[in-house]
């Protein structure tokens, strides 16, 4: 789902079901697929269908360490002077390489939808959530809660 600004969000109970709300980066929305079965390439695909990892070499290089046959969904991000920064993303995709080591990618994972080969879809999130934290507690190049792999 594309996220929607909104002034406020529903009071608990205005709508069916039990509703998460995540804050929109200032990034692009993107899916980050571990091969499966192994070996094979590392795929980050943009919401259109695009390719990205020949742009992102470093957060590929960083998510090379992920199990095999995961798919995660979140937003790749790029800092500069302390914040992220939307026009350093843009300019990271245009060039990649030259400025992987000035300004790393950054992925923030928010949900996992796919693990060791085997789709969750179907499962709450609460249950995926409780599969994508793990993922990041113990690899010193993965950092928080919401699952920030960067890159560099």
């Amino acid at each position: 789902m594309l996220a929607q600004a909104r002034d406020t969000v529903p009071a608990p109970g205005a709508l069916p079901g039990e509703l998460r709300f995540q804050p929109k980066f200032d990034g692009y929305r993107a899916i980050v697929f571990t091969p499966w079965p192994a070996p094979g390439p590392l795929l980050v695909q943009s919401r259109r269908g695009s390719l990205l990892q020949s742009r992102f070499p470093d957060l590929v290089d960083a998510a090379a360490h992920l199990p095999d046959g995961l798919v995660l969904d979140g937003e790749l991000v790029v800092w500069a002077e302390e914040k992220m920064s939307f026009e350093a993303l843009q300019r990271r995709a245009v060039s990649a390489a030259r400025l992987a080591a000035e300004a790393p990618a950054h992925f923030i994972a928010f949900d996992v939808l796919q693990i060791d080969g085997q789709e969750l879809l179907h499962v709450p999130y609460d249950e995926r959530r409780a599969h994508l934290e793990p993922l990041f507690t113990d690899h010193e190049r993965y950092l928080g809660v919401e699952g920030l792999l960067r890159g560099s």
